[in-house]
């Protein structure tokens, strides 16, 4: 069960809410970006960043130099799917059919070597399976200039909407199309580096990625 806090305890349309772990993991891990939240000065900041999960543990990266990964006291990574648009009989019933994750907690900057790169492994695979084991390993130069924060999954909420409209018992009658306009991400073809040296074949773990929407 996902632990319930102040932060992360639904106020409204509470039966949207999911309180098994790997309700959470399966929002996480069919992703790509999240966004992170931040105060920094005293105002607001969000910002869309890459991310990898290992067990319960989310890891982030950026610059050393990044306002939004230094001194953060505490933070709030969202992750949303879009699932399609539910269009109702009213305007007021219109809706979304939505998978996100709220994960609120005190970041750690990750100081240790070995761990870094374990972070860094799981935001590369998490985009491309594969690619980390295909690549040149990053240099002590490329990491000293990399942050990596890790966050626990443990202060962690998630809401999901499916299913078609909701309308007031009366509208149902009326002669208006209500539906839902699903929404599908795919990718498209490989497009190679116009400066490759030499000409390659697209690697195989890079033709077969898919998103996975379900």
């Amino acid at each position: 069960m996902l632990s319930s806090t102040p932060r992360t305890a639904l106020g409204r349309s509470k039966d949207r809410g999911r309180t098994d772990h790997e309700d959470l993991y399966r929002v996480l891990d069919a992703g790509l970006i999240c966004h992170l939240g931040v105060v920094v000065n005293g105002c607001p900041m969000v910002v869309p960043t890459c991310y990898g999960r290992i067990g319960d543990t989310l890891y982030l990266h950026g610059s050393t130099g990044a306002t939004s990964l230094r001194g953060a006291d505490e933070v709030c990574v969202t992750v949303t799917h879009l699932d399609g648009v539910v269009l109702a009989r009213s305007i007021f019933h219109h809706s979304v059919n939505y998978r996100s994750a709220m994960i609120y907690g005190r970041p750690r900057v990750v100081e240790e070597d070995e761990e870094r790169l374990a972070g860094l492994h799981a935001i590369t695979e998490q985009l491309a399976p594969g690619q980390w084991n295909a690549t040149r390993p990053p240099t002590r130069k490329e990491l000293a200039a990399t942050a990596v924060v890790a966050l626990s999954l443990a202060e962690a909420s998630v809401k999901v909407r499916q299913g078609p409209p909701l309308d007031e018992e009366e509208d149902y009658a009326l002669p208006i199309w209500a539906g839902v306009l699903p929404l599908r991400s795919s990718w498209g073809a490989p497009e190679t580096d116009p400066a490759m040296a030499v000409d390659l074949e697209v690697p195989e773990h890079i033709k077969t990625r898919t998103i996975p929407i379900r």
